[in-house]
């Protein structure tokens, strides 16, 4: 009976210690200390700093280009349009479209941050809260589902300046003019490119917004003020 019984307590003290441990896990517990202020900062803080990284990657030269990831192609309607063009050696007028395109996007990225950091200050203190206790990418979804037709309505004029500036419409223009006027074309088409643009731009900004949200979760190196240290390195329940 007495075997029994101390086997019954030395189990109780390892299920609560374990209990104990999990509370201090990240995500799984209450950060002693954290105000829900301080909670909505700090999500606030890393939205923020994975916008600025997002930026400092996609303005500049080939930011968007000689990335794999990011890279612009053609709209999917304008398939069509390239693969006629390139049969019968206008490459390089698909090339420099293509590239000047991209050229579009990278220069806008630029002038995409006061655009999406409105949108940030429009959290409310305890979407904050959910946000930190959810873990990965949750701020950066809930920041993409809450402002994305604002952001995009923002973004689209910023887009369609940087197209005309670096003449990628003028470019896009000539393949779709040229496609259109060909013996062998029967139905003509012009993919919206500047709505085009604007998504793959909005999306390629989400993208990097979240792999350093993960990354700040994750990587202490990767808080870079004391309210993301304090945040991230605690638990809100």
């Amino acid at each position: 009976m007495k075997n029994l019984f101390t086997s019954l307590f030395f189990s109780g003290s390892i299920l609560l210690l374990s209990c104990e441990t999990l509370q201090n896990l990240p995500g799984t517990g209450t950060a002693q200390g954290i105000s829900q202020a301080e909670a909505a900062q700090g999500i606030k803080q890393a939205l923020d700093q994975g916008l600025g990284k997002a930026v400092l990657q996609l303005n500049t030269t080939d930011g968007f280009f000689k990335d794999a990831f990011y890279k612009i192609l053609l709209p999917p309607d304008a398939a069509k349009i390239e693969k006629t063009l390139r049969s019968i050696g206008l490459s390089s007028m698909v090339d420099k479209a293509i590239l000047q395109i991209n050229r579009g996007a990278e220069d806008a990225a630029g002038m995409a941050k006061p655009i999406f950091m409105d949108a940030v200050k429009n959290m409310t203190i305890q979407d904050a809260i959910g946000l930190v206790k959810n873990g990965d990418t949750s701020a950066t979804h809930f920041f993409r589902e809450k402002t994305t037709a604002k952001l995009i309505a923002a973004f689209t004029p910023v887009i369609q300046a940087s197209l005309d500036k670096v003449d990628a419409t003028k470019y896009y223009g000539d393949l779709v003019n040229k496609y259109n006027h060909l013996p062998t074309t029967f139905k003509q088409i012009n993919p919206d490119l500047t709505g085009y643009v604007t998504l793959k731009a909005t999306d390629a900004m989400f993208d990097l917004i979240a792999k350093e949200e993960v990354n700040i979760r994750t990587n202490f190196t990767a808080r870079t003020t004391d309210i993301l240290k304090k945040v991230f390195g605690g638990i809100i329940k």
